[in-house]
Formats: C-alpha cells, sequence, structure tokens
C-alpha cells in the first residue's frame, strides 16, 4: 500500500514548517494538530503521520475528524497514524462506508494493530480476506499478522479465520499476500498439507521458505533463500555433510552448525575448521565444533588464532573461550583488533585495559566481566575515568558503554560517585539520567528524579538539500562484489535520507564493512566499529515510521530503541513483516539484488554515491 500514497505525497516538495514540527517531537505536537485542518490534503496527510510517529494516543481526537476527509490521501494518512498509535477503536462503520480500496487497507492494519485488542477485530479482518481488491485484501491480512503477533499469549486465530485464510491463499497469485498469510499460518502451526504444497511449488523463493518454515523439513530446492531454511531442518548426517559443500557461504554455515546440534560425526566439519575454502567457513566451523570435539578445535586453533584477517581471530576467540583455552584468549585479549580482544577478554586486568579504548564493543566487553570482579571497588576509579572519558567525548551513540560503565559505579556503594551520579541526572542523554536517578534513589532511599527526560533534538538538514534529493537514488559499491542502486524514499522518510545522503556524500561509509549476517533475515554495516555499538553519526537520528514496508532489498536504519538511529544500515534480505512500523525504511533496491545476496562478513563498502534526478 505505501507505494501507492508515496507518489501522492511527493507531487511537491515537503513543507518544511511540518516536517520541522514532526521533528520536534512532542513539542511540535501543537503545530501538528493545526496543520491537520490545513486547507491542502498533502499538508493534512504529512500531519496526521507526523502525528501518528509520536505513538502518543492524546493526540488521537486530532486524527478522528481526517477519517471523514474527501481526500482518500488524508483518510489514509489518519487511518495508519491510529495504527502506529495502536489506537483500539470499533472499525465497522468506516470500513461499511468506505469505498477507497488504499483506505480500506490502512483500516484492516489498524485493526490489527488496536490495544486492548478490539471484541471484532478478528471477524472484521477475516471478512477482509475476500476483498475483492487485491490491496485491500493484503491490508487484512496485514492486520490479521499484526494481530496474532502482537498477542501472541492471548490470540489464537479460529477455524473459520484459517479456512477463509487458506482458501484466500490458494486464490490468490500474490507473492506479498502469500507470504503475509504463511507467516500467520506458521505462527499458528496451521499449514494445512493442500496449502503446504502449493507453497512449495511456488514460483516465489520467500513463499517456497515459508512453505520450508511451516511443515519443517528439508527439500532440495535451486534457492539459496530457501536451502538455508532446509538444512536448518535436515535431519540426515549425510545430507547435513553435503551441505557444507555448498556454493553459498550462508547454506554451507548454515549446514555445518546443524550438523553439530544433530549430533552427527564431526569429520566432514573438522577438515572445513582445517582447511575450509575461506576464513568465513573455517571460522564458523570452529564455532560449531567446539560444542562436541574439543580435540578438533585445538588442532584447528592454531591457524584461525593466527589469520591475518582479524574476523577470524574473533571466531577463533569464540572457540578458545568455549573450551576453556585460556592460553589462546590471554593472547588474543591483546590482539591490535578491538573487536578480536572482546572476544577474547578474559582477566579483569584485561577488563581494565578495554576501559582505556574508545571502542564501544570492547568496554562494554569490559564492564561485562568488571561486574563480576570481586576487587571491583578497587578498580571503581579506572570505571569513573572511563565514564567522564565518554561523557566528554559528546557522542551520543556511545550511549551503550556510558550505560554499563555507569550501572558499574552504581554496583560500588561508595558515595563519593554521588557528585557524578548527581551530574549524569542532567546527562544530554535521557537513558543516562534514568540509570543516575535509579541509582541514587536505592542510595538515598528517596525518590529522585532524573533532570532529562528527552532526547535532545539535532538540526535537520537544510530545507533546500532534503528538496534536492526528491526522486535521487543512492549507488553502493561493495568491493569484489558490484554495485547496487537504490531509490532514496525521500516523501516517505524525508530527515533520514538527507542524514544519510549528507554521510554518504562526506565519504563516512568509505572502507567500512558489514559486520553482521543474518542469513534469511538482514545484513547489517556501516559501523566504524565494526560492530553493533560503534555509530556512524555522533547524534542520534529520529525514527521516520509509516507505511514503507521493510520488504526483501529495502534498506533501514537500525536503532536502540525509538528515535536511536546511529547511522548504521541494514539491508533486508527478505520480507521482514515484524520488522515494519518500528524501524525507518529510508530506500529500496532498484538493481544489485544479486550484489545483496552475495554480501558476507568483512564486504567492504567501496563508496557510496548520491545521484540526484536532472532537474
Amino acid at each position: 500500500m505505501w507505494h501507492l500514497l508515496l507518489p501522492l505525497l511527493a507531487q511537491v516538495p515537503v513543507e518544511r514548517p511540518v516536517l520541522e514540527a514532526e521533528h520536534a517531537r512532542e513539542a511540535g505536537a501543537v503545530a501538528l494538530v493545526r496543520a491537520t485542518t490545513s486547507g491542502t490534503p498533502r499538508v493534512r496527510a504529512m500531519a496526521a503521520r507526523g502525528l501518528g510517529r509520536l505513538e502518543n494516543p492524546v493526540h488521537r481526537q486530532a486524527l478522528e475528524p481526517l477519517l471523514a476527509s474527501p481526500s482518500p490521501l488524508v483518510r489514509a494518512a489518519a487511518a495508519g497514524a491510529l495504527a502506529q498509535m495502536k489506537v483500539a477503536r470499533d472499525w465497522a462503520p468506516a470500513l461499511a462506508s468506505e469505498r477507497d480500496a488504499t483506505v480500506r487497507a490502512a483500516i484492516y492494519e489498524a485493526i490489527g494493530r488496536g490495544a486492548p485488542v478490539p471484541p471484532n477485530a478478528e471477524s472484521l479482518l477475516a471478512g477482509g480476506l475476500r476483498e475483492s481488491d487485491l490491496g485491500a485484501r493484503t491490508g487484512a491480512a496485514r492486520g490479521l499478522e499484526s494481530l496474532v503477533r502482537l498477542n501472541r499469549r492471548t490470540v489464537t486465530p479460529s477455524a473459520a479465520t484459517l479456512t477463509a485464510l487458506r482458501a484466500a491463499f490458494a486464490s490468490t497469485a500474490s507473492e506479498e499476500f502469500r507470504i503475509i498469510a504463511l507467516l500467520v499460518l506458521n505462527a499458528a502451526r496451521a499449514q494445512d498439507t493442500a496449502t503446504a504444497a502449493a507453497a512449495l511449488a511456488d514460483p516465489s523463493p520467500q513463499v517456497r521458505r515459508l512453505a520450508i518454515i511451516g511443515t519443517r523439513r528439508f527439500v532440495q530446492d535451486p534457492s539459496p533463500l530457501v536451502r538455508v531454511e532446509a538444512f536448518r531442518y535436515a535431519t540426515s548426517c549425510d545430507t547435513l555433510a553435503a551441505g557444507l559443500r555448498d556454493t553459498d557461504d550462508h547454506v554451507a554455515i548454515t549446514a555445518g552448525h546443524a550438523l553439530m546440534e544433530r549430533g552427527c560425526p564431526s569429520a566432514a566439519l573438522s577438515a572445513v575448521a582445517a582447511s575450509g575454502p575461506n576464513w568465513r567457513r573455517r571460522g564458523n566451523a570452529l564455532v560449531a565444533l567446539a560444542r562436541r570435539d574439543t580435540a578438533a578445535v585445538r588442532r584447528a586453533l592454531p591457524g584461525t588464532a593466527g589469520d591475518t584477517v582479524w574476523q577470524a581471530r574473533a571466531y577463533a576467540a569464540q572457540a578458545a573461550r568455549a573450551i576453556g583455552d585460556s592460553v589462546t584468549l590471554d593472547v588474543l585479549a591483546r590482539d591490535s583488533n578491538p573487536n578480536v580482544a572482546a572476544a577474547a577478554l578474559r582477566t579483569a586486568d584485561d577488563a581494565v585495559r578495554a576501559l582505556r579504548s574508545d571502542h564501544a564493543g570492547l568496554v562494554l566487553a569490559g564492564t561485562a566481566r568488571l561486574a563480576q570482579a570481586p576487587d571491583l571497588a578497587a578498580r571503581l576509579p579506572r570505571v569513573v575515568g572511563a565514564f567522564n572519558r565518554l561523557t566528554g567525548g559528546g557522542s551520543m551513540t556511545m550511549r551503550d558503554p556510558r550505560e554499563a560503565l555507569l550501572k558499574l559505579i552504581g554496583q560500588v556503594p561508595d558515595t563519593s560517585t554521588n557528585a557524578l551520579l548527581r551530574d549524569a541526572l542532567y546527562d544530554r542523554d535521557p537513558a543516562i539520567a534514568a540509570v543516575a536517578a535509579s541509582i541514587l534513589t536505592a542510595r538515598t532511599g528517596t525518590a529522585v528524579a532524573p533532570g532529562t527526560t528527552a532526547l535532545p533534538i539535532p538540526p535537520i538538514p537544510p530545507a533546500h538539500y532534503i528538496a534536492g534529493l526528491a526522486g535521487a537514488q543512492a549507488r553502493i559499491t561493495m568491493r569484489g562484489l558490484g554495485s547496487m542502486t537504490l531509490a532514496l524514499l525521500t516523501s516517505e522518510a524525508p530527515v533520514t535520507v538527507g542524514v544519510f545522503a549528507q554521510l554518504a556524500e562526506a565519504g563516512q561509509y568509505t572502507g567500512l564493512t558489514f559486520h553482521r549476517i543474518v542469513p534469511n533475515f538482514v545484513v547489517q554495516g556501516g559501523s566504524p566499529g565494526a560492530d553493533e555499538y560503534d555509530g556512524r553519526s555522533r547524534e542520534f537520528m529520529r525514527d521516520e515510521l509509516g507505511f514503507a514496508r521493510n520488504a526483501r532489498g529495502t534498506i533501514g536504519i537500525s536503532t536502540r530503541g525509538r528515535d536511536t538511529g546511529d547511522g548504521q544500515l541494514y539491508f533486508n534480505l527478505v520480507d521482514n513483516v515484524r520488522l515494519d512500523r518500528d524501524y525507518t525504511v529510508l530506500a529500496r533496491m532498484v538493481s544489485g539484488l544479486d550484489v545483496m545476496d552475495r554480501i558476507q562478513e568483512g564486504n567492504v563498502i567501496e563508496r557510496v554515491e548520491i545521484i540526484r534526478r536532472p532537474r
């Protein structure tokens, strides 16, 4: 549905006042409410979307009148905003009177997200599965998926609903619809024989992989997307051993871990650990073997621990820890690469040394080790020094190590740190202020409130800069793999696109890697520390949630929670429906899906270019 709304929102340049009001978060709510009465449908739609992104149901009353707007753009935006707020209401009258399929789709999604669950939610959504319009029918399926996923402990689809869903699956050829329908059936463990057979024969690898998940059985398939799932359910040791020779790294690595989980002989995997075709397969084989074959790990460990590629040494550290090889760990704990040192860190002295680093992941590893040190009190000055140093650096995206250090300070009952904690009550980051307040409350026995309760608001890129990105593309060139061309969703996420483009044009992504690879989920990269904790941007980025989907080939911003994007990018390898409305999507793939599918851990971003549409 979102791709039908975006062209309407993109007809004229973004209205700056509405954008600034949305960017101000709750402080801009009054201006957004005022904008909902604008004479321009596009402004009313943008205002509705902005109110929805605040996720505060108190603004519901400003949205309700928009559901009667003569403009379907406005009605759809209002329904979408109420869905983002998870407002529970009786949508039956609105559905009965609404004739626009796009709006009906938005209403169905809002029904599925309402909390608490409206009594007629399931019956309305089941009825929507019989919609003649594909978009509206897909909206009903989305609503049903949300209803089941968000209320998994209390909502079980009825037999009638499941029957309607299977019938809709059988009569609908749309890949998107079939994916969502199978997600619901799988969640309900209700994939019947006929549906499974049809899904396994579907031309879409995404549909076939969901059939594998629903039936939990192994099948041969030409697509790596399907083979990854198949090997997760394979039970034959011969089949899994054959999977080690798969041409796709994702598949081979999955087969290797499954081989050990099934209790199969380790000889084939031992051979991979010793002389596999690349460090990724060797490293993963080593970690998988550590579960069951210590002798094989000890034979292969020296070669991997001495590899010139730091990621291989990090796998060696994981394996060494699993088998208790303290000698190898002590060597790797002093590795020049902080990720290797973090993986190998073992002693309290290692941990104190880690606190001197500016690498967030290594500092976090150090704090985790010191939290169990019997002499933590004696090491408190080092912890305080690390917290002050990172705080003085002024980077908001260093939240994780700072929060961990502050909790470590609070673990020691030493009132000499009370002054530091009182200062932290007014830290720029409300998460830090909240931790300080919690510690002081426990120490004093009196409720202490944080002085900072909202994130600071970084400036928006200039209006002319965002306007110049309308219709723009990004080209990401991967070293040795090729290029991917992305259409930037400037109308859907103007601030996010603007910040991303600024980072790209400043060369901030050049030379960075992809560090997180989760087959059939996402690949993530763009961290200067090649980890989950070191962000590319110094300030947090605001979420711009809405209709844009986490479909296969779309690109989003990783976060630590609401409004905490750090400039790291994730690429959706499949349709990740469960990420919708929780992560900002800023671009979709125009070309280069094959390049995305080949991205592996350690692959390097050679450059990111912004290609503007000719005036």
